[in-house]
């Protein structure tokens, strides 16, 4: 059920509040669609739907109209607008005719679905010709799915970059799901985006560190426990000790946590000498000590992440040795990894990891994490996420609709009715104008009349957005050549 101390009424645009007045007499169905728009020389060709269950669940779900709501939404709207437009009728009526809950009807692709851009992601309609102002109202509250869609996006995006540097330089992609570490709690804007942005995460990789994220996924996609951690060091756990006792510090952490991997951030001062003399001199035989499933991670968290991780790697392979793994590139002892978490962003890590490869390093030495590349430094246009009307009715007849700016035609939207679907090729498409058949859209209904009607588990999610072997060795595509998501390609991937 919706979270009773919100209101609703409230949730939206200052000027939708106005829009009930503005659509033509005899208007009695209004039909919008959300998408990622196309963008030329976007580096995201394909989106990861996600997150609309959550603001199903907490905003609209049940009875979110009551009359103490209306009367502090007139009072308010009317302060705001210094005149009466507020439509206190028309919400009265969802009360009295409906217990409070919301006469629309919302049809979604499937949450953990993989679509080309372009494609439509869902729909949303009225399902009481009386409340067809209802549809465009939600709009800004729903919209806010750019978020989480965006984050798995690019979530999986790293995944793609590296399943494929793993493959090629250890042959399997064996723990794939913790290779990218959520660091981005502290990075976020508000609790909600930790945890919503956490979640969206937790779609690909089991790896975090935002707490947020995983409560989430229990609350809202029934997941136990999504992500997992590791005792770790920050900066104040190190410098407390003072520098003349580094190597105390470290050794600290080694003998509290003697069984389980354990991570430290070593460039408090040096991370050159913290490498060659604390853990590769005063500390080394306690290092060797422990094991594969006790190893230590050692963090780098300043200077140029691609240089300073190669010579990190090259100091410990001095002190500790390597071995070749079977793809012919090579590997730091089992009880000694490094997780790089400073500057990692699309293009640096590909960077890194190609670099590794180049010096005949496996990425299997490497764990990485990323704060504000994944959570923050996103925004709606980084996948172009657009709400927009396609049908109406009126007088009982039905109208295709659609924008097309002169100034600037990919802004143009969509026509009437919308089904998802995949063409004789079995690639995904979307077919305008009402033509799709009902049997073949792939649009499933999840939301009428107030209830919830999917209720999708994050194990469920997670199948379908695990990798093809397609996603590791396509090229970049341009916007427009699209490919399906599934198509009975081999799944590369297993369970979390």
């Amino acid at each position: 059920m919706a979270a009773h101390d919100f209101n609703l009424l409230l949730a939206t645009d200052s000027y939708k509040i106005t829009h009930y007045k503005q659509y033509p007499p005899n208007v009695s169905k209004i039909y919008s669609y959300f998408e990622c728009r196309c963008k030329k020389g976007s580096p995201f060709n394909e989106v990861v739907f996600f997150g609309l269950q959550y603001l199903l669940k907490k905003y609209l779900t049940g009875a979110v109209v009551t009359e103490e709501k209306i009367q502090q939404a007139k009072v308010f709207y009317q302060m705001h607008f210094r005149q009466t437009v507020f439509d206190e009728d028309g919400w009265r009526k969802i009360l009295e005719k409906y217990d409070g809950r919301l006469p629309i009807r919302i049809k979604a692709v499937p949450e953990g679905r993989v679509v080309p851009r372009g494609n439509v992601l869902f729909t949303v309609e009225n399902t009481d010709p009386e409340f067809f102002w209802l549809t465009n109202y939600v709009e800004t509250m729903l919209v806010q799915m750019w978020y989480p869609i965006t984050v798995a996006t690019v979530s999986r995006e790293f995944k793609k970059i590296l399943a494929k540097h793993l493959r090629a330089s250890s042959g399997s992609i064996e723990g794939l799901d913790t290779r990218l570490h959520d660091f981005g709690y502290r990075g976020v804007s508000s609790q909600e985006s930790a945890a919503l942005g956490g979640a969206a995460h937790l779609v690909n990789f089991c790896s975090t560190d935002t707490v947020a994220g995983l409560l989430m996924a229990q609350r809202y996609y029934s997941c136990p426990m999504a992500g997992f951690s590791i005792p770790a060091a920050e900066h104040s756990t190190i410098i407390s000790w003072g520098r003349s006792r580094e190597k105390e510090a470290f050794e600290q952490m080694l003998e509290q946590f003697p069984t389980s991997p354990v991570s430290v951030v070593s460039d408090s001062y040096d991370i050159f000498k913290a490498c060659k003399h604390i853990w590769g001199d005063k500390l080394k035989d306690r290092v060797m000590e422990r094991s594969e499933d006790s190893c230590l991670v050692i963090r780098p968290d300043s200077g140029d992440p691609t240089e300073t991780l190669l010579q990190v790697i090259q100091i410990l392979e001095e002190c500790f040795g390597s071995s070749v793994n079977s793809m012919g590139y090579k590997l730091l002892p089992s009880y000694l990894r490094i997780i790089q978490g400073d500057g990692i962003d699309l293009g640096s890590i590909e960077q890194i990891l190609q670099k590794l490869r180049d010096e005949g390093w496996s990425s299997e030495n490497v764990f990485f994490g990323c704060g504000s590349a994944l959570l923050q430094k996103i925004n709606r246009d980084t996948l172009n996420c657009a709400f927009k009307c396609s049908y109406v009715e009126n007088n009982g007849q039905g109208m295709d609709v659609y924008k097309l700016p002169m100034t600037d035609p990919s802004k143009g939207s969509k026509k009437g009715q919308l089904t998802l679907s995949r063409n004789s090729d079995g690639l995904l498409e979307t077919l305008e104008k009402g033509v799709g058949k009902p049997e073949e859209d792939l649009l499933v209904k999840v939301f009428e009349n107030g209830s919830l009607l999917q209720d999708y588990s994050l194990e469920e999610i997670r199948r379908k957005a695990q990798l093809t072997e397609e996603d590791e060795v396509a090229p970049p595509r341009h916007n427009g050549e699209h490919k399906g998501s599934g198509g009975g390609l081999h799944i590369l991937n297993g369970q979390h």
